[in-house]
């Protein structure tokens, strides 16, 4: 096995995965994925769901990354307690009693030059000697479900890390959903297993497509910034009400699928990464110069189909052009 670069078995869904009667029923849910340890994140979230009380949130895996300080790992577990938890490639190769080769488990595309995955093994290395510093917290981390089926409005919203088929699969990537035969691939899935919608995350870029019979939406990231012209992260609201602040979305008959950015303490978040990821660790090589805010494509990048831009933020983008 090529860590980083192949998954273990145990990271294929079965094929009843999303056959079960769902966990609740809310008229808002917000999926959360990729946080990455970004307590400032955690504490923008937590204040985005007080404004909605009656909301839910699942917090859909890779909760942790950045976070190899075990004070602050404890604090994003603790903030995290409320939710309902799924785990990543992130949390189940940090829960695993041994090494199963799979270094951080994201099973990278060919397209990912060696380097990176590298340094994602090297971070995923740090961030293990971090849970085997605080006693029970592997257990708890492998003991989260990797998938998770709720209503929304009745309406049933399959959730997962990676995609339909894989805990770390990536088949719901920008570079994936743009052909039309994964596209009828995935609608089909969609019809056949009566989804109205798919939300994940893990490819780290956001992307969202509203088909005939359901509608995928890709956070990309929570914990970090997805576009140009913001440091802000990026979650799902799939709800019965449109957000005011949302930056895109999709309506499926009254029922409202939207990205929302997430704005956390910026400066807050580059001294808690600096002082655990300093000059030229594996997460400052990798991850800095986004969290600046560089080398990021427009909000516009992440619509493929079916899913519009919002006036607000249309707006916004006019005036920076």
């Amino acid at each position: 096995m090529r860590a980083g670069r192949d998954c273990p078995l145990d990271y294929r869904l079965p094929a009843d995965a999303f056959a079960a009667q769902p966990l609740f029923s809310c008229d808002t849910l917000y999926v959360v994925g990729g946080l990455y340890g970004n307590r400032q994140a955690l504490a923008a979230l937590q204040r985005r769901v007080q404004s909605e009380s009656s909301a839910r949130v699942i917090v859909n895996g890779d909760a942790h990354w950045f976070d190899c300080d075990p004070q602050v790992f404890l604090q994003v577990e603790q903030g995290l307690r409320e939710y309902t938890l799924l785990r990543g490639n992130v949390e189940t190769e940090l829960g695993r009693a041994n090494d199963s080769g799979a270094g951080c488990g994201c099973a990278y595309p060919m397209s990912v030059d060696d380097s990176v995955v590298e340094r994602s093994n090297a971070i995923q290395q740090q961030l293990n000697q971090t849970v085997q510093s605080l006693p029970g917290v592997a257990g708890q981390l492998a003991a989260r479900p990797t998938t998770a089926v709720v209503e929304v409005a009745g309406r049933r919203v399959a959730v997962s890390h990676g995609d339909e088929q894989s805990l770390a699969g990536w088949q719901c990537s920008r570079e994936a959903l743009s052909e039309p035969a994964r596209q009828r691939e995935l609608d089909f899935w969609m019809q056949q297993h009566e989804c109205e919608v798919l939300a994940t995350s893990h490819s780290c870029a956001a992307v969202a497509l509203n088909l005939e019979h359901g509608a995928l939406i890709n956070n990309g990231a929570a914990g970090m910034p997805n576009f140009s012209g913001g440091r802000y992260g990026v979650i799902t609201r799939i709800a019965t009400t449109p957000h005011a602040a949302a930056l895109y979305r999709a309506e499926r008959n009254g029922l409202f699928i939207e990205a929302l950015a997430l704005n956390y303490d910026h400066q807050q978040f580059i001294s808690d990464f600096d002082r655990q990821w300093p000059p030229s660790s594996p997460a400052e090589l990798s991850y800095r110069s986004r969290i600046q805010g560089q080398a990021l494509f427009p909000v516009s990048s992440a619509l493929l189909t079916g899913f519009s831009l919002c006036q607000s933020l249309c707006a916004m983008e006019a005036l920076t052009e």
